[in-house]
């Protein structure tokens, strides 16, 4: 059994060992899992820790940020293409879901995936079959799928940006990585191994540096709203900058100062993409009417580029506002 010290998940905190505890149940059950949590609170080490603590450990984890893949490419990438499917496949590629046969394929940034991405993926989530592009031969695999998002995915359902069904399918075993600034000691704890971590690495080049009680008490005490990464950068940066042996806080390189109101910038992100999809999809549906549904028309009063426009239209699934009016004869 893997020791969970060895996945990176420090802390020691009743908030932090909670989750701990729901990782090692979860790992028991192969199902799929979705991981929240605000950026830098380390889903993708709780990923990582559902896969080695459980009976695919021995399989490959394969991980993938699907905010870094172009659209056109998402089904290319997941489940491979065969030669001669498109312009640049020289060879035929297996995909990742093949090379994760038998162990877990990690979905980073899931909600990024686009509507036609998303029915890709619920697709092959309800039988474990999957063609590659431009392929006719049905395959199977067996992988356990992992996806993880720092957005509210409810919220992203309701407008209409994220598949009820794929959400669904993917929540089977929900689990939330705690922000840093709800973990107490933790953050104590985890600068410490983060020096330990670097006094290792220079040794050779430097002597071993320690933290002043004032500086400790100056990282308890602030927010960080960039959770467990930005700590540890801070941490190393202070390192790297420090002419002693003691690392302590002052000018120039303090910390900010610590935000006496906790902002959920979570929530505010979603609000604002809601806010922004429901006009966007309102002033779409509105140049289609006056457009009489002809797409290149009502691309050309918004001032948009057709290709662009006509993917707005499918995306907040306004075809039928175009059947509407035509069949209306106006």
């Amino acid at each position: 059994m893997v020791d969970i010290a060895e996945l990176n998940l420090l802390g020691s905190s009743p908030q932090f060992a909670h989750v701990i505890a729901q990782i090692r149940r979860i790992a028991k059950f192969d199902v799929a899992v979705l991981i929240g949590g605000e950026t830098g609170t380390g889903k993708e080490l709780g990923a990582r820790a559902v896969h080695y603590l459980s009976a695919r450990a021995s399989r490959p984890f394969i991980a993938i940020n699907c905010g870094a893949l172009a659209d056109s490419l998402v089904e290319s990438e997941l489940f491979g293409h065969e030669r001669g499917a498109f312009t640049d496949a020289r060879q035929a590629a297996p995909g990742l879901v093949s090379e994760a046969e038998g162990g877990s394929l990690f979905l980073d940034e899931v909600d990024t995936l686009s509507l036609k991405a998303q029915a890709s993926l619920l697709r092959f989530l309800q039988d474990g079959t999957y063609r590659r592009v431009g392929g006719t031969q049905t395959r199977s695999t067996d992988v356990r799928l992992i996806a993880a998002s720092n957005a509210n995915l409810d919220e992203l359902v309701k407008a209409r940006q994220f598949r009820r069904d794929l959400l669904y399918r993917l929540k089977v075993m929900p689990l939330v990585m705690p922000p840093l600034r709800e973990r107490g000691g933790d953050v104590v704890e985890l600068a410490e191994a983060f020096l330990r971590r670097l006094n290792r690495q220079y040794g050779a080049q430097t002597t071993s540096k320690h933290f002043d009680p004032g500086f400790l008490s100056a990282l308890r005490h602030y927010s960080w709203p960039g959770n467990v990464r930005e700590l540890e950068h801070f941490v190393q940066r202070e390192y790297l900058m420090c002419d002693g042996q003691l690392i302590q806080s002052g000018p120039p390189r303090d910390l900010p100062e610590p935000a006496s109101h906790a902002c959920d910038d979570a929530a505010f992100k979603q609000a604002k993409a809601r806010a922004v999809a429901d006009f966007e999809r309102n002033y779409v549906a509105s140049a289609m009417e006056r457009a009489r549904g002809n797409i290149t028309q009502a691309a050309r009063m918004a001032g948009q580029d057709r290709s662009a426009f006509s993917k707005l239209v499918s995306k907040y699934r306004l075809a039928s506002v175009a059947e509407k009016v035509q069949d209306s004869g106006e």
